[in-house]
């Protein structure tokens, strides 16, 4: 059975196999006995052990714990750490703070999180060691991101992102940018949201470790979902949230299920698809139930609401909402949403009474929702406001410190400087050259093609035609007619590969479903709004979707194949999926096929990704921008 993380414990799937190659931490277990609780148990209780096993068998089972009983987890990370003082152990020291810390944070016992929080960090500042230095900022954030101190979160998790690049930690990088795209979703700023999942991404496919972080991979695709859900984008939300769910099928991490599931309900019920809105929001609500997150429970709980409401079930509406409304209602957010169904579901019941009292909750959190908001900003303000003036108190005793050693090295660095933005000016005006260049060239391709295909349909082809009605006029030449029917049917599907009829006058979707009636192997799908956009990236879509599925069909030998393509105002993305055989992508040198592809996505300043693994079959990700 897959493990089930959640993304507070991200840290440990870095972390575990580091210890014993840096702080000589005791290998007794063989790897069947570090993966099994039940192994664990019977070792611990069995007799006594020297410190450096029992650390071990402690430090394996709040691993092991981590995600699924936090509680256990916290307990075998205590019962460690001392131990692991007493040895001068570093690494699991380290890892057990943060399995302490997160379970603090996990049960809203935010003052005990920020105890271990500090000592993680003062331990990494001791050691010099950035990477548990930027996890310690994460965690911090993260004790503000869960009381709703969305300022104060942003501020520590900028300062942890800056020392993620300046280190080159590609993997941190990665979850504090799927952190940032929440709260700006959460704050309603919704273009900085995506701008910061389409960084996640990017990280995502520079890290080395593709299948181990998968499950990040689910967290920015369900961020892509939430914020084209928000921007009411339904077919966008939908393609991400269901492209998230066929990986969690694979590898259960419980958070993304949750999520997930959540959003495919709240998709559903907008599209008024009630049976697959309940399915969906069932599932996630025994996860959330499963993982005792009171945030997450409560999430689920109102969507669940949401659902029996629309399907008119008003006594499971109000069961649903009052479990969560009686469990905890310290959640502004949640609770307003919670208590607003129950008030409902008695108005439509006719239970005038109970209707009315809890109209008159939902005014008082309505009150208390704005006051907090306004108490929380005005809360921070002066926080920030305060300790900027110290960092400006501070810079300015560094800057008159420094003085006279920049003065002497300024003329040295205005020359530099000067050389580094005479050499971008010129290297930025060769790439613009090369790419008009290149846009001119497929510009004259076109137009080129598109004479050609009209010369041979409309000369060549009647022409042939003529022959044909004048030959069959004599028994004695019929074999002439069909000898003729064969050169045009040639002429036919010669004007159909230089340039397609179908494309030319309908567009690249029509010429992609002609494309995939012709195999019957190939299933096309579209998404999102259709509308003509220039001839260049038109073809170049078509084009590289016909060599993709011509290679899948030839060398990988696939049996099934989906061609997927999503437009939107601003974008193109096609993408393709098969079965094949697949290959390992760093490993294999492209062939001249997909370069002669990365060539034409390159020239119109698109983005190819392509992910495979032997016997996996291939993924192939093409995105264009079509905003003028």
């Amino acid at each position: 059975m897959k493990r089930r993380l959640t993304f507070f414990f991200f840290v440990f799937i870095h972390t575990s196999g580091m210890v014993a190659a840096n702080d000589n931490f005791p290998v007794i277990l063989n790897p069947e006995q570090h993966a099994n609780i039940d192994t664990l148990m019977r070792l611990l209780n069995s007799r006594q052990h020297p410190e450096n096993i029992e650390l071990e068998i402690y430090y394996c089972l709040a691993n092991q714990y981590c995600g699924l009983q936090v509680d256990s987890a916290l307990h075998y990370s205590m019962k460690g750490i001392p131990i692991a003082q007493k040895l001068n152990l570093y690494r699991p020291l380290m890892v057990m703070y943060t399995h302490v810390a997160a379970a603090h944070v996990f049960r809203s016992r935010f003052d005990s999180s920020l105890v271990y929080c500090n000592k993680l960090k003062e331990t990494a500042v001791k050691r010099n060691d950035k990477l548990w230095e930027t996890i310690a900022h994460q965690y911090y954030a993260e004790v503000y991101r869960k009381q709703g101190k969305y300022i104060t979160a942003i501020d520590i998790y900028l300062k942890a992102l800056k020392i993620s690049e300046e280190e080159g930690l590609t993997e941190n990088a990665l979850s504090i940018l799927i952190y940032l795209s929440e709260i700006n979703r959460r704050l309603g700023n919704t273009e900085a949201a995506l701008q910061y999942t389409r960084q996640a991404e990017a990280a995502y496919y520079k890290t080395s470790m593709l299948e181990a972080l998968n499950w990040k991979r689910t967290s920015f695709l369900n961020e892509y979902a939430f914020n084209y859900f928000d921007r009411h984008a339904l077919d966008s939300a939908l393609y991400y949230a269901l492209k998230s769910d066929s990986i969690l099928n694979l590898y259960t991490f419980v958070e993304n299920v949750c999520h997930a599931k959540g959003l495919l309900a709240s998709i559903y019920l907008q599209q008024n698809e009630y049976d697959l809105a309940l399915q969906n929001a069932l599932i996630s609500h025994v996860w959330a139930d499963t993982l005792k997150d009171s945030n997450l429970y409560a999430y689920s709980a109102k969507i669940l609401s949401d659902v029996y409401m629309a399907q008119k079930r008003y006594p499971e509406a109000e069961e649903v909402a009052l479990k969560i409304w009686m469990t905890d209602s310290t959640h502004i957010d949640e609770s307003r949403a919670i208590v607003a169904n129950i008030a409902l579901a008695n108005i439509y019941m006719k239970n005038t009474e109970r209707a009315a009292y809890f109209l008159k909750k939902y005014t008082e959190l309505n009150a208390l929702y704005a006051e907090k908001s306004l108490h929380s900003s005005m809360s921070e303000m002066a926080v920030k406001y305060e300790t900027d003036k110290k960092e400006t108190r501070i810079t300015a005793l560094e800057k008159e410190r420094l003085l006279t050693v920049w003065l002497a090295g300024f003329g040295v660095l205005l020359a530099v400087s000067l050389g580094v933005i005479l050499f971008q000016y010129i290297r930025n005006a060769r790439k613009a050259r090369l790419l008009v260049t290149a846009e001119s060239l497929q510009e004259g391709e076109m137009r080129e093609r598109v004479r050609i295909a009209e010369e041979l349909h409309d000369r060549l082809g009647g022409s042939l035609s003529a022959m044909k009605i004048k030959y069959e006029e004599a028994d004695s030449r019929q074999h002439f007619g069909q000898k003729i029917d064969e050169c045009i049917k040639e002429v036919r599907e010669i004007t159909n590969n230089i340039m397609p009829r179908t494309l030319r006058l309908f567009g690249m979707k029509a010429a992609l479903e002609d494309l995939s009636a012709e195999f019957g192997s190939v299933q096309f799908y579209f998404f999102g709004e259709h509308k003509r956009i220039k001839h260049n990236v038109e073809y170049t879509v078509y084009s590289c979707a016909r060599e993709l599925v011509t290679n899948a069909l030839k060398h990988a030998h696939a049996g099934h194949i989906n061609v997927q393509l999503v437009q939107n105002r601003k974008h193109v993305i096609l993408t393709i999926q098969d079965d094949g055989r697949g290959f390992d992508v760093a490993n294999v040198t492209e062939g001249d096929g997909l370069q002669n592809i990365r060539k034409r996505i390159n020239a119109l300043n698109g983005r190819l990704v392509v992910t495979s693994t032997s016997g996996k079959g291939t993924e192939t990700v093409i995105e264009l921008r079509i905003e003028n």
